[in-house]
């Protein structure tokens, strides 16, 4: 990788050590339920080799990701990275929890934590702003309260949802989003889990790696959904980031979409552009987890159908198993786009300096 190209990592994945982190910045009756019990996110399938990197354990000790000096270290100041967008982790995936208050109350206080333990250590590090769904008008009044914070520069949310994400039900999100001038990033991790759907059109599959496999199918869905449901006029100023589910899938789903469309105009009246365009104009991938055909050119013919320049950011998805440095992912982008998808593409839509 040239040492003169800037990076910007666009999925890094701090967490806190232990769930007591989090209750000092908890209300009652929520601060005496997990300082006793813990966080219940609702996972339903798991990695025999685990999540994380063995050698991300800090020093000290402790969860990868959990120490901001020691992720500091091992990425940004091994990659020379500008920034690193800080996504969470399990506390993300709260919105499969059946209960809004009380997973409202819990991203919150994570974001409190984010503020104060992360974002204050470090410039390079902006924040994800976590909201959950089963309440929008909570998950708005969130993003209202911290939406402003110079060093938050998305909201996130998880892409397991009761009911397809681009329906008016979670409109007031999107709606706040817009006013705070923030992009959405749209995560998965707990597809299957607690009150979600399905994690597969065929329905529950029996392990992680079909599990893992088929988490692009629910960005297929939920893309298609914002699409189609009108999310993108309603709400033009809106950007949205698919975090985490793949790329190579989205030629065919965009000529899909587009023939439908052209019959079956009538179903999505407010639309007045292919529903490709749209995409093109409102959405952003990020690189991992990359697919590697064996034929690296077929890639290359695949990242440029989608206008990977303008569209694509890098991504690392630190600490976890599937990390992806920016020197094995360097060679795989195109040439004329590297600066774009490494850089470029996540300073404008963030606002970097």
């Amino acid at each position: 990788m040239s040492p003169l190209t800037k990076v910007i990592d666009c999925d890094v994945h701090n967490q806190f050590n232990h769930y007591t982190d989090l209750v000092p910045y908890l209300k009652e009756p929520w601060k005496s339920r997990v300082a006793s019990l813990g966080i219940h996110v609702g996972f339903t399938y798991t990695s025999p080799i685990g999540v994380m990197r063995k050698d991300a354990v800090p020093p000290n000790g402790g969860k990868p990701g959990s120490s901001p000096d020691y992720l500091y270290k091992q990425l940004i100041e091994e990659y020379q990275m500008e920034y690193a967008i800080l996504t969470g982790d399990d506390i993300m995936h709260l919105s499969v929890n059946p209960d809004p208050d009380y997973a409202a109350a819990l991203a919150s206080a994570y974001n409190d934590y984010l503020v104060e333990v992360w974002l204050r250590s470090n410039k390079k590090f902006k924040g994800s702003l976590v909201v959950t769904t089963q309440d929008p008008q909570l998950a708005a009044k969130e993003i209202d309260r911290l939406g402003s914070h110079p060093d938050i520069v998305q909201v996130i949310m998880a892409s397991a949802s009761a009911m397809p994400l681009g329906q008016r039900f979670y409109h007031p999100i999107y709606e706040a989003a817009e006013r705070n001038g923030l992009p959405i990033a749209i995560h998965p991790g707990s597809e299957g889990g607690g009150a979600s759907g399905a994690p597969t059109s065929a329905g529950y599959p029996s392990n992680y790696l079909q599990w893992h496999t088929c988490l692009s199918q629910n960005f297929m869905a939920q893309l298609v959904s914002l699409v189609c449901e009108g999310v993108m006029v309603k709400y033009p100023g809106l950007k949205f980031v698919l975090t985490e589910g793949g790329v190579t899938w989205l030629p065919h789903v965009m000529w899909r979409l587009d023939k439908n469309y052209k019959g079956l105009r009538h179903l999505a009246p407010w639309l007045k552009k292919l529903p490709s365009q749209y995409i093109r104009d409102s959405v952003y991938f990020t690189t991992q987890p990359i697919e590697e055909p064996d034929d690296a050119s077929q890639l290359t013919t695949l990242l440029n159908m989608i206008d990977a320049e303008n569209i694509l950011m890098f991504s690392s998805d630190y600490p976890h198993w599937d990390f992806d440095s920016p020197t094995m992912i360097w060679n795989r982008m195109p040439k004329a786009a590297r600066s774009k998808i490494f850089y470029e593409n996540a300073k404008a839509l963030y606002r970097l300096e």
